[in-house]
Parts: C-alpha cells; sequence; structure tokens
C-alpha cells in the first residue's frame, strides 16, 4: 500500500470543502497508534480522556500537563502521517502566558502538531496567542469535560434556544481567533448541522450528529472496553469484529460512508 502523504490542517480544511469526512480517535500509546494509522484514521487526538480510560479517575480533572506530554511522546515516536491534536488539561490555560508556556511543551517534548482547549468565548484571546504565535489549536465547545462540575454531569449541552445561539457565536469568535478545527460534543443534531455550515473550518462531532464534517470517539469506546456505563454515542466496533484492527477499519469505513452515526448515536 502506497504511503499516505501527512495530513495538517489543510488538509482537513480541504477534505470539508470537498465534503469527505475526517476521522478521528483518540490514542494513548505507540502500539495503537500504529493501529490507528494503519486503519486509515486521519487525526489521532491524545485526549485528557487518558485521566479515566487509562488511570482510573472519575474525570478528566486530574490529568497533569506531565501526563499529556508523556502519552503524546509515545505517540509520536511512531507517527508517519496523521495529524496529532493534544489535549491541554484543566487549568493548563487560564492565562495567555501560562497557555503559551504549556502549549509550547505539547508541541517541542510532547510532539503535538496542534493543541485543544475547551471553551467558548472566554478563551478566544488565549486562542489568537498561540495562533498568532503559530501554535494552531483546535477548539471544543458543548460538553466540555473539564468543565463537568459546573455543567453538573455528563449531559447534552444546547437544548434551549438561549444556550445553543450562544453556542453558535462561541464557534464563530473562535474561527474567528485563529482556531484550525472545532470538536462539537454531546449536542443535538441540528445544532451540530447549523455550525458545521456556518463555518469555514472543519467541525469534527462526538455525539454532535451525522453532519459534522467529522467524527471522533474514544478508542476504548470503540473497542468496548471502557469500563462501566457506556455513552449513548459510542459503538463498540469490535463485537462483529475479528479482530482490532479490522474493528478499527470497520469504524473508519462507516465514518466515511456516512453509515455512523445514525440516529440511535446521536441527540434530537
Amino acid at each position: 500500500m502506497a504511503e499516505r502523504a501527512s495530513i495538517s490542517s489543510r488538509s482537513l480544511l480541504r477534505m470539508k470543502q470537498r465534503g469527505e469526512k475526517i476521522v478521528c480517535v483518540t490514542a494513548y500509546d505507540a502500539s495503537f497508534a500504529v493501529q490507528l494509522e494503519e486503519a486509515g484514521v486521519e487525526v489521532l487526538l491524545v485526549g485528557d480522556s487518558l485521566g479515566m480510560v487509562i488511570q482510573g479517575h472519575e474525570s478528566t480533572l486530574p490529568v497533569r500537563l506531565t501526563d499529556m506530554i508523556y502519552h503524546a511522546a509515545c505517540v509520536a515516536r511512531v507517527g508517519k502521517s496523521a495529524l496529532r491534536i493534544v489535549d491541554m488539561p484543566f487549568m493548563s490555560y487560564a492565562s495567555v502566558g501560562q497557555a503559551l508556556e504549556n502549549a509550547a511543551r505539547l508541541m517541542s517534548e510532547g510532539g503535538a502538531h496542534m493543541v485543544k482547549l475547551e471553551g467558548g468565548r472566554v478563551i478566544a484571546e488565549v486562542v489568537q496567542a498561540l495562533t498568532e504565535r503559530g501554535i494552531p489549536v483546535c477548539a471544543h465547545l458543548g460538553l466540555t469535560p473539564q468543565s463537568v462540575h459546573q455543567l453538573g454531569g455528563y449531559r447534552m449541552q444546547g437544548r434551549d434556544d438561549e444556550t445553543a445561539n450562544r453556542m453558535q457565536e462561541d464557534a464563530v469568535l473562535l474561527e474567528q481567533a485563529g482556531a484550525s478545527v472545532l470538536v462539537l460534543e454531546c449536542i443535538p443534531v441540528d445544532l451540530g448541522r447549523r455550525i458545521s455550515a456556518q463555518l469555514h473550518i472543519p467541525t469534527i462531532g462526538i455525539g454532535a450528529g451525522p453532519d459534522c464534517d467529522g467524527q471522533v470517539l474514544v478508542l476504548y469506546d470503540l473497542l468496548g472496553i471502557t469500563p462501566g456505563r457506556k455513552p449513548r454515542f459510542s459503538h463498540d466496533f469490535l463485537q462483529h469484529a475479528a479482530d482490532v484492527p479490522e474493528a478499527l477499519r470497520a469504524f473508519v469505513r462507516d465514518v466515511k460512508e456516512e453509515r455512523f452515526p445514525d440516529a440511535e448515536h446521536s441527540f434530537s
């Protein structure tokens, strides 16, 4: 098989313009990173979800910057073509200065191509400062796990007109601030559709409906091995596959062919 060209933020933008769906999966180590790239995944997200699925915490809040650097570096050592987005952990970007210092470490020590921040207009200044200094940013709206206590739990966001309209406004502000990609999590299908159509940058959904420009799942949810209750938007692709590589290929295929997510894995 011919070696795939490296994926960049411009690659994702061209995919949106062509109407080609983007496939993203979380990755935390070298072995799975290799499998994900071989399956055709375009974006590897080194997520602070590792705090729950690897470290056993109840939330992402205890994850430290050093944890993110360690796991990002594990993925980067074997990376060949996929774009690597790395989460900035809780309170690691509370100020512009702090964000610049910590994002620089994620890139220089962790091998990140892009960093991901949660929040709306309140982080627009930070997004602008990062992008002006050559650090690409992925923004994240909807259910933002680092704000789980403020949100009152892991629940759908943007149900009413007021919060939905505010989220749309935040999405535009983040794009104007320089964000290259926007993750939308746990929002109604219609809201995911409206935001994706409004923005020039690509959106990647997780429980945000089929009309986002791409889809992401937590690797362990995709393989059906996450302990406890499974999120409604997730699907066990290993259940009907012979092995892990086949399950990963099935996820890539179903996203590309717009079979996933369906109504069962979306919120109305």
